[in-house]
């Protein structure tokens, strides 16, 4: 069950040896893990799984221009560099959390889920795992980004219910991790908020407005995310010249 009003999160009052042992899991589930990093690390980027959902994104209205492949690698590097590594690292800094550490327990969580930070590469539990061990700057990403399969939200409530009775079987490995005692129940208050209105305001994490809003706002959503995706260069050697001379958030390109 998730902890009562007054009772601290055990993330944050384990010891790191617990909270590592308890995010590795079994010998037998941690041979899986390594198993499903392999299998993610093979097929990355292979546009026969990736091309379908992302056209289902477009004819959902989510895309309005598919980014090739050197698009979609480097704008991912840009979401990690600008918005996804400084926006996290700043917030855990804030709630004096050691953000090596918090990556560390994500991985032995689930390695799968750090190498894609774009989503695309993932399988649908993948996603809504990521969802809910980590207090999300924005989940609008995520939620659109599960519509790319047709029980994507469906399987998204029906996972978080089941981390809030305490049966989902990797329950114990993501209350290792989540800092936020509330989370998964704001979580699943505000995905019941979006399905009835996707227009609804975002459930934005409390260091976002600022500082990261405007980076935010680019990369907070699949139809500006693929927007931004959709103006890198269409080549790898000009994806390798982006990279190395654009240092800082390039706002003229940026939503």
């Amino acid at each position: 069950m998730e902890p009562a009003a007054n009772e601290a999160p055990i993330r944050l009052t384990e010891e790191p040896w617990v909270l590592v042992r308890q995010t590795m899991g079994s010998p037998r589930e941690l041979r899986a893990k390594v198993k499903k990093l392999r299998t993610a690390l093979l097929e990355y980027g292979r546009d026969e799984a990736v091309g379908p959902r992302l056209e289902r994104l477009k004819r959902l209205g989510y895309i309005e221009e598919i980014p090739n492949r050197t698009q979609r690698m480097v704008g991912a590097i840009d979401m990690l560099r600008f918005f996804i590594v400084p926006a996290a690292s700043d917030y855990y800094a804030g709630k004096g959390i050691s953000f090596k550490f918090h990556t560390l327990l994500r991985f032995l969580d689930d390695p799968a889920s750090l190498i894609d930070p774009t989503g695309f590469n993932s399988t649908r539990d993948a996603i809504i795992g990521h969802v809910m061990q980590v207090v999300h700057a924005n989940p609008h990403y995520d939620f659109q980004l599960l519509e790319s399969f047709e029980d994507g939200l469906d399987e998204m409530e029906r996972q978080i219910r089941a981390v809030l009775d305490g049966t989902h079987p990797r329950a114990e490995s993501i209350r290792a991790i989540v800092e936020d005692p509330h989370y998964h129940e704001r979580l699943l208050d505000h995905l019941a908020e979006y399905r009835a209105n996707p227009e609804v305001s975002p459930l934005r994490r409390e260091n976002i407005a600022g500082r990261f809003e405007e980076v935010e706002r680019t990369f907070g959503t699949v139809p500006s995310a693929m927007r931004y995706f959709a103006r890198m260069p269409r080549t790898v050697r000009g994806g390798l010249r982006h990279l190395w001379h654009v240092r800082a958030f390039p706002k003229d390109i940026a939503a």
